[in-house]
């Protein structure tokens, strides 16, 4: 947050200036691009997570700024693209119809960014790798989300879950701290090893985002049909015998307020509850190893130890008040 203060105006000036390399000819476009970003705000400043790992190999988090609008773009453009995956319209972006919203969501996404890591604050020997990480990104990504609307409901395992978040979250974010080793100048060896953090800190972070959903009672999972990595812990607590009625109630959950809460209850059971944090504390653990391993700038790596730690705590309960024991009415 504080270096997300410090660097906002930074941030902001490089975001206008992507905008800009859109180029004169498309004065639609960029008006279309900058209002799906003003009316597409996140509630956590990640896109810094690019400028600590810069400042991590470097002491320097400047030079890393158009990662921060990269990562902002993409998010932009994703958040949108799941909607409509998900069956929700995206019109509501300021004045931008439906079909103008895609369009500019299509553009923030794909050919901004790669304008982004084309343009001259980029040294030119690192501007294929980092063009190539954000196609690498954007095929990952859709195989994540691809798996998640096609999810074979027989086959609900917590290697299977992880596989698709590996694409939904940890794509993108693997995607920024891989470009941010790029720039910094970095053997490939610590390239990867912070890919593979950024794929750690993706699974966490959506499992962060899977209990905020129950918790605010949004419960877009529920609606969506989304097969979580609570549900899969749910599944193989239950064992042969019952998995079955968990998938039923998970299937029946999104037109039946009685499975929906008969599906709550079972998944915020102790038991299921209790393999959820174990399983939490191991990829925050394998995360500080991974950040241990990689070492640098020790102010710097002591922010991500800290976001680490921020984006994996347990916040579900056993007893929630939405929890109802009921019998179904599949």
């Amino acid at each position: 947050m504080d270096l997300h203060g410090e660097m906002s105006a930074d941030i902001e000036a490089e975001r206008n200036a992507a905008l800009d390399l859109l180029g004169p000819a498309a004065a639609s476009v960029r008006a279309a691009v900058a209002e799906l970003l003003e009316h597409r705000t996140f509630a956590y400043p990640h896109s810094v997570l690019p400028m600590i790992v810069h400042a991590v190999e470097t002491g320097a988090a400047g030079p890393a700024v158009p990662l921060a609008v990269v990562h902002e773009l993409w998010w932009t453009s994703a958040c949108y693209l799941d909607d409509l995956a998900d069956g929700q319209a995206v019109f509501a972006a300021g004045r931008l119809r439906e079909s103008e919203a895609l369009l500019a969501t299509v553009v923030s996404g794909i050919p901004l960014p790669l304008l982004v890591v084309q343009s001259p604050r980029i040294p030119e020997k690192a501007r294929g790798p980092l063009s190539a990480e954000i196609v690498r990104c954007w095929i990952g990504a859709s195989e994540g989300q691809l798996r998640d609307l096609r999810a074979d409901m027989g086959a609900v395992t917590r290697d299977a879950v992880v596989t698709a978040y590996l694409g939904k979250s940890g794509a993108p974010y693997s995607m920024v701290t891989a470009m941010a080793a790029r720039l910094a100048g970095c053997s490939d060896e610590r390239v990867e090893l912070w890919r593979e953090f950024g794929n750690v800190f993706g699974i966490l972070w959506q499992i962060f985002n899977d209990q905020q959903d129950i918790l605010t009672g949004r419960n877009e999972d529920l609606a969506n049909g989304t097969v979580t990595y609570l549900l899969a812990c749910a599944v193989e607590n239950a064992g042969h015998g019952s998995a079955g009625h968990v998938l039923e109630l998970h299937a029946a959950g999104r037109r039946s307020p009685d499975a929906w809460a008969a599906l709550t209850a079972i998944l915020l059971a102790p038991d299921v509850l209790r393999r959820y944090e174990e399983d939490i504390g191991v990829f925050r653990d394998r995360a500080h190893r991974i950040l241990r391993e990689l070492g640098g700038d020790t102010a710097h790596s002591a922010v991500l130890h800290d976001f680490v730690d921020r984006a994996s705590p347990m916040l579900l309960r056993a007893a929630l008040p939405t929890a109802r024991a009921v019998t179904p009415q599949l």
